[in-house]
């Protein structure tokens, strides 16, 4: 059972992978996530997708990605400000008797981050920003090669960072947060198209579509300066599922962090599109576990 099982829970969807203790791929999951995302709905999910996963009982070890704070011990998860019903829920100890596997949580943009330190474009790097940019912000940070969760383990929330003060309401209570304005709903309020058809309007040179990911690219500019003056990365990664399109809005948002960043405090800095994509969450939450739950 020398196996490991990551998971990524996300609003639509539940992405299970197992993996060799070298990070390879051996079998793949995905499933429905509940709707409403009910936590005891989720567990039950998780519950018979990993018997799907693992009839054979090979991993012993299991990570869940997850989308908020996890307490300090990676035990409870604290608040998920998308789903309904997430406040203080003890998912480890939910888990456990049920899965017969040791568990351990992360937030979902640590797992992502983890993921691509492992084996993506994140290798090699001790001092990493990874920003997920999708139906919300979320993201991740690495110092000096140690993933940073902070004393009480809910650091590195990127996208509730505020960009604009009377902007609109965030469901963490924030106001213009990163998230409003890069996530989905965000981009949406700049013209009312689904990400997909924006994309290939920009691809055809629509210039109402070039313009609304122009505008979005600044707000994303704008939220990085802050982040870069705080952080120095060496390497900034743009996820999740709006980082299909970062041919039309990654140069504004380089020009803006150009702007407003001072050449020192972005020296060496890289700018890049994340690797593993919508993988990167259960390979990095079975990073988590093999680090983290020692045999």
């Amino acid at each position: 059972m020398s196996q490991l099982i990551g998971v990524d829970v996300g609003g639509t969807a539940i992405k299970l992978g197992r993996f060799s203790t070298d990070g390879e791929l051996l079998a793949e999951l995905e499933c429905p996530t509940p709707q409403p995302a009910m936590p005891g709905g989720v567990v039950t999910a998780i519950v018979e997708a990993v018997a799907v996963l693992d009839p054979d009982r090979l991993a012993s070890r299991v990570g869940v990605g997850l989308p908020g704070p996890m307490d300090a011990e990676a035990r409870v998860a604290r608040v998920c400000i998308n789903l309904p019903g997430w406040q203080q829920i003890p998912l480890a100890e939910w888990l456990e008797p049920q899965l017969q596997r040791r568990v351990t949580l992360a937030n979902d943009g640590n797992c992502a981050l983890m993921g691509e330190a492992w084996r993506g474009a994140a290798v090699g790097y001790r001092d990493v920003l990874l920003l997920t940019l999708g139906t919300g912000v979320g993201g991740g940070v690495l110092l000096n090669g140690q993933l940073f969760s902070g004393h009480g383990g809910a650091a590195a929330e990127p996208g509730l960072i505020s960009v604009d003060p009377e902007g609109p309401p965030c469901n963490s209570g924030n106001r213009g947060s990163l998230e409003q304005h890069c996530s989905i709903s965000g981009l949406r309020r700049l013209m009312d198209v689904e990400p997909q058809k924006l994309d290939q309007l920009a691809r055809i040179g629509d210039p109402e579509a070039l313009a609304a990911w122009r505008d979005y690219g600044r707000w994303l500019g704008v939220g990085l300066s802050s982040l870069i003056y705080v952080l120095t990365p060496q390497l900034v990664l743009i996820g999740g599922g709006l980082s299909a399109a970062t041919d039309h809005f990654l140069p504004s948002a380089l020009a803006e962090v150009e702007q407003r960043v001072q050449a020192e405090s972005r020296q060496g800095l890289e700018i890049r599109r994340a690797q593993l994509g919508n993988g990167a969450g259960r390979l990095g939450a079975a990073r988590l576990a093999l680090e983290r739950l020692r045999v």
